[in-house]
């Protein structure tokens, strides 16, 4: 693309989407000309606070829309297959929120879309972006730091159906398809190996949400590091996902934007992370990533492609739990 200003619709007016408006605000050279939700009129109220030109509920409004270079969805997770799908065929890059898929076929066929068409598409996997992995990933690639176990826990108290800001979702969240995808992708990525053994066990099933609201999850990479994932709805805080690397020279704990390096003679040293990317917001950088992407008409880091190989892990991983 020339220097003209990329022009994107967002989908999905929900937490996350106000986290895409407030990150693209700081991104030069952008202008987000469209906004997609169910409700017309808290859309309107949205795109008017945020300068949108353009309100509606049907996202083929916008698709429709010769302007529009480029699609953000934060749509529900039942929805981002099918939206990724329509984008690609509109002709229009598309970045979507994690996950990509709630099964592997849908995923497969989005890959295979995005292949043939050579547009940019992407998926949100932030966690290859938030500064704290950043810095742990560049020691990787430097040579400095060799990983070998990731300890995550994912905890949410959520034993009813709310979003982040505390409002009654319309679709379920999932443990497996969503939680699970950000650290069984970032242990891959960061690891710097494929992973070849997944094992999970899940608790009791939820009788009204249907979903089951605690997880284990084991994984190996090819090059022997391991993985060892928690998983909860039923926490009743601290709220959110804790990374334990242990490596070979160092032991690295993150949580959300923090870092800190473990000492073996006990307490915490703050490792600073402000100067490892332009900003601290991974929200903000991921979308850097792909307005930058379709400038230099390259593939961008958290393609469709280089993702999906986590889902096929989560897709193996629901095989076993169906299994029992």
């Amino acid at each position: 693309m020339s220097n003209k200003p990329i022009k994107v619709a967002l989908a999905g007016a929900g937490a996350f989407g106000i986290k895409h408006l407030d990150g693209i605000k700081n991104i030069d050279g952008v202008e987000v000309v469209a906004l997609v939700s169910r409700q017309l009129e808290a859309t309107k109220e949205i795109a008017s606070k945020y300068g949108i030109a353009h309100a509606t509920t049907e996202l083929d409004d916008v698709l429709a829309m010769p302007e529009v270079d480029a699609v953000i969805l934060c749509t529900p997770t039942q929805m981002h297959a099918s939206q990724t799908l329509a984008c690609l065929e509109a002709g229009k890059h598309v970045q979507v929120e994690i996950p990509l898929c709630d099964s592997l076929e849908e995923g497969q066929r989005v890959a295979a879309k995005a292949r043939e068409t050579g547009l940019v598409a992407m998926c949100g996997h932030t966690r290859r972006f938030n500064p704290s992995h950043q810095y742990v990933h560049n020691k990787v690639k430097a040579g400095e730091f060799n990983i070998q176990q990731m300890d995550v826990q994912t905890y949410f108290f959520r034993r009813s159906n709310m979003n982040a800001l505390g409002q009654p979702r319309s679709w379920t969240d999932h443990l497996l398809w969503h939680h699970a995808a950000h650290t069984v992708d970032l242990f891959a990525y960061q690891a710097g190996s494929p992973i070849v053994k997944a094992n999970a066990i899940q608790g009791p099933i939820h009788p009204e949400l249907g979903i089951a609201m605690d997880m284990s999850i084991q994984l190996q990479a090819a090059n022997g590091a391991i993985c060892t994932l928690s998983l909860s709805f039923n926490n009743d805080g601290p709220l959110g996902t804790f990374f334990r690397y242990i490596g070979d020279t160092a032991t690295y704990i993150a949580r959300y934007d923090d870092l800190v390096q473990s000492r073996s003679k006990g307490g915490e040293e703050a490792v600073d992370v402000s100067q490892v990317d332009v900003s601290m917001n991974g929200i903000e950088l991921q979308d850097r990533e792909f307005f930058a992407a379709i400038r230099e008409g390259r593939e961008p880091n958290s393609s469709i492609a280089q993702v999906l190989p986590c889902y096929q892990v989560l897709h193996d991983l629901e095989q076993q739990l169906k299994q029992g």
